[in-house]
């Protein structure tokens, strides 16, 4: 079971309560919920807040194939998997991603949501810019678009 999206900021927050709803079963045991949100510091700048873009389809697309990919490479066959991503303006302290995951045991959670964030981070075409106290901004080093897995 998967559900991914991009949350628009200009029209939508992102919220817990969506992926407490999507992943909350009886049949499962364990869930665990990862929330990225907009840190004070980075690079030793006093950060404000972030714009997130992405590659909407892409984005999405990379999503579903780190869940397939997770499948074939974990083995854990029933769970339940939330991810969201922001696009658009982010405060400091907001919530940019969230990644909700509902397994029959513990160790399942800790591991496949780990996989997932590491992967979004190696792969997925969302580049962010950050904005600082003193109101200068700078477009962060993100990860390059793989043309040939684009292709497939």
């Amino acid at each position: 079971m998967l559900h991914v999206k991009i949350v628009d900021t200009k029209n939508e927050k992102i919220k817990i309560s969506k992926a407490e709803k999507f992943i909350s079963s009886s049949k499962f045991g364990a869930s665990i919920y990862f929330c990225g949100t907009v840190r004070d510091n980075n690079d030793n700048k006093n950060v404000t807040g972030i714009t997130y873009d992405s590659h909407d389809e892409m984005v999405l697309k990379s999503f579903k194939e780190i869940y397939k990919e997770a499948n074939e490479k974990l083995g854990i066959k029933e769970k339940a998997i939330f991810i969201e991503h922001v696009k658009g303006y982010v405060s400091l302290g907001e919530i940019s991603i969230i990644i909700a995951v509902a397994c029959k045991h513990r160790d399942q959670v800790y591991v496949l949501s780990r996989y997932i964030i590491e992967e979004i981070k190696k792969r997925s075409p969302i580049w962010k810019k950050e904005y600082y106290e003193n109101e200068e901004s700078s477009w962060l080093k993100g990860n390059p678009i793989n043309i040939e897995n684009e292709k497939n």
